[in-house]
């Protein structure tokens, strides 16, 4: 199938049904026991830096073990896997000095994540899609790092934007969608959204592939960590016209659900949702199981707030299997036509009506 006919292949899937997204790259990745050597491979057996922790340089070293992932997670029930790129920029590959070679890793990422789906497609006789994931780099453009320097950034808007647009524009041609996730700081988003608009402008990417975007509400405060709430976070992406737009991360599905509910309230456009399983415990590890996990979805799947669900931080494939289930028994969220108005945010919403 083309691309053009896999996106249309998901309109009218996501019309009849909740799809489903994979689970947690990292977790899997660490239940695979990879060693240093294995992060390393023959390419970068005599790298300057510890490569372990590095889990995007695997696309290059470890191809075999991230694509081992990506079936893992179709297999279990998944319509849709992100690439294994949620680092594969200049500024977060920096930490090993692999700048130089990010816009490979995303791109062999891409390709990765294009040849499961392929390959599960042929299989099964189903689409499966891919979504580039761009995470938000280990940057923040609205908060200082210096406590004592507010005005200070470690980073500038054009060095963000740039970044992004080399990522983009080395997956572009194996993606279906491109996922903006885990966005902690809606600045470093709109870099990520000007880098993509820019580059459809440009033709260097075709203009027909379409983003999500999935914010994360960092705690109880019901805010991302630049400080908006779910809609004031809405309105300051809205105009990137997005197929999706939801929260991952951060939180259970038990915390999650008001600010996903929220976000089905205020979105002209599909939701997704995809939750950690739980909260950390004291090791930082992940308890719940994916009966629970599946259970609170269950509750957004039956109340029809949800279009796309997954699973994030210490989901598995067994997760999603109990997740796919779980959405199957509910209905897509039915997209709302709000009323027009002028719609602005800074860290709170706010709209003027006509």
């Amino acid at each position: 199938m083309t691309r053009k006919q896999r996106l249309q292949a998901a309109e009218r899937l996501a019309a009849e049904r909740i799809l489903v997204l994979d689970g947690a790259m990292g977790t899997e990745i660490q239940r695979l026991k990879l060693t240093e050597e294995d992060y390393r491979g023959q390419r970068f057996a005599d790298w300057a830096k510890p490569l372990q922790g590095n889990n995007d340089v695997l696309n290059l070293s470890r191809p075999d073990a991230v694509i081992k992932v990506h079936r893992a997670y179709f297999e279990a029930g998944a319509d849709i896997v992100e690439t294994n790129t949620f680092s594969a920029t200049r500024i977060a590959q920096a930490d090993y000095q692999m700048e130089d070679i990010a816009a490979e890793i995303a791109s062999e990422g891409a390709r990765l994540a294009r040849e499961a789906a392929d390959q599960v497609a042929e299989e099964t006789g189903s689409p499966r899609f891919v979504a580039g994931a761009i995470g938000p780099t280990n940057r923040t453009l609205s908060i200082s790092p210096d406590v004592e320097d507010p005005g200070f950034r470690a980073v500038s808007f054009d060095e963000v934007r740039e970044t992004y647009a080399e990522q983009i524009e080395a997956m572009a041609p194996h993606v279906d969608f491109f996922l903006i996730e885990t966005i902690f700081d809606t600045l470093n988003a709109k870099a990520a959204i000007k880098a993509l608009i820019d580059l459809r402008a440009s033709g260097a990417i075709e203009a027909d592939i379409p983003v999500m975007l999935s914010g994360t509400i960092t705690d109880a405060s019901g805010r991302t960590l630049s400080g908006q709430t779910t809609e004031a976070f809405w309105n300051s992406v809205r105009h990137a016209r997005p197929w999706a737009v939801g929260l991952n991360c951060a939180l259970g599905g038990k915390e999650l659900r008001q600010y996903v509910q929220e976000m089905s309230r205020v979105a002209d456009t599909r939701v997704l949702a995809y939750p950690n399983a739980g909260l950390p415990n004291a090791m930082g590890e992940y308890d719940e199981t994916p009966q629970e996990t599946a259970g609170w979805i269950a509750g957004w799947a039956r109340d029809g707030l949800v279009n796309i669900v997954g699973g994030c931080c210490g989901t598995t494939p067994e997760h999603i299997a109990a997740i796919a289930k779980a959405a199957a028994e509910g209905t897509p969220r039915t997209i709302p036509e709000r009323p027009r108005a002028m719609r602005l945010s800074g860290l709170e919403p706010f709209e003027l009506a006509s």
